[in-house]
């Protein structure tokens, strides 16, 4: 896998930004809660703490901003995703 330059510069969540994040693959599924490892304006990496099953395209809770995601990869309980 060649290594490319990132759209975006990532960045870790610091100072007393909120960690905590919810995945909704349904109105009327419950929500999974995960945790936001970094973010960016293109996408971010969350871990899911655990095997958890979620469909490619879902919408990522955070704060008060929701964005619809589509992952891009998965190592682990750690999945990353795009916006």
């Amino acid at each position: 896998m060649p290594n490319h330059p990132r759209r975006f510069a990532r960045v870790k969540p610091s100072g007393l930004v909120s960690r905590q994040a919810k995945i909704i693959t349904d109105p009327r599924a419950p929500v999974i809660n995960c945790t936001l490892i970094d973010y960016s304006p293109g996408g971010a990496c969350v871990d899911l703490g655990g095997q958890v099953n979620i469909p490619d395209r879902f919408e990522l809770l955070h704060v008060n901003t929701r964005k619809r995601c589509r992952i891009a990869w998965k190592r682990g309980s750690r999945v990353g995703v795009v916006f």
